[in-house]
């Protein structure tokens, strides 16, 4: 099985459209989506019909739920918080109820997929280091753990008592040890690469690969300002920040 895995597309069509024509050319028999579908960007109708027709499983992001009302804005910055109101506005009834509708958990095979972290997934809390992944790998009841939410790609492993992390694009992955897989950003990296970020999973090779492909930027910066969203939301994707 070949898995296409990625998160955080925050209404860039254009960084979606991105991935999946290269997901198109990988073999790919599942596609998995984990979260974050809306905000900062503005295509959010476009993103989850895209979303809806390659039938991918889906979680909720901390943003698909603040569109819908189920997560308080007051934890945004006054960017992001703009950008929530203005996806409210923009949502038909039915793109409203198939957000409110993701689980903040989904499970499937050896697979775990969450937004975040296991430890209180409703509460979006971030995993950046050994510490806060340590936590969830207390939690996870499968293998390999994917996540988004950081929009910086990395992999947390764990060995029997003992825990690291790679930024290695590729891992040979080994029945010893578990994976926490951060799977980067497809519409607003923050890692200093502006390309939009998947990743490739092969269950048979047991090859987990993160992937940067590039996208039309100024294009989707254009439609940012456009919709009169924040500037600042356009000007960081050139940065990758």
């Amino acid at each position: 099985m070949r898995w296409g895995i990625f998160c955080d597309i925050h209404a860039n069509l254009e960084a979606l459209d991105a991935v999946l024509a290269a997901l198109a050319g990988e073999r790919i028999d599942r596609y998995l989506c984990l979260g974050d579908i809306v905000g900062y960007g503005a295509n959010p109708r476009e993103c989850i019909a895209e979303i809806k027709k390659i039938d991918a499983p889906t979680i909720a992001g901390n943003h698909d739920w603040a569109a819908v009302g189920l997560f308080d804005i007051a934890y945004f910055n006054p960017a992001a918080k703009a950008a929530v109101l203005w996806t409210r506005q923009n949502l038909a009834y039915e793109d409203k109820e198939f957000l409110k509708n993701l689980d903040l958990i989904h499970r499937e095979e050896e697979l775990t997929l969450v937004h975040a972290s296991l430890q209180n997934p409703g509460q979006f809390e971030y995993i950046l280091d050994i510490s806060s992944a340590a936590r969830t790998f207390e939690l996870l009841r499968t293998r390999l753990c994917f996540i988004g939410h950081s929009h910086a790609p990395l992999i947390f492993i764990k060995e029997g008592e003992n825990y690291s992390f790679t930024f290695q694009a590729k891992v040979k992955l080994k029945a010893s040890r578990m994976y926490i897989i951060n799977a980067g950003s497809v519409g607003q990296p923050r890692d200093a690469d502006p390309r939009a970020s998947y990743v490739v999973y092969d269950s048979e090779s047991e090859d987990v690969e993160i992937k940067r492909v590039p996208y039309d930027v100024q294009k989707a910066q254009e439609k940012i300002i456009k919709a009169g969203l924040p500037t600042t939301l356009a000007e960081r994707l050139a940065a990758g920040r």
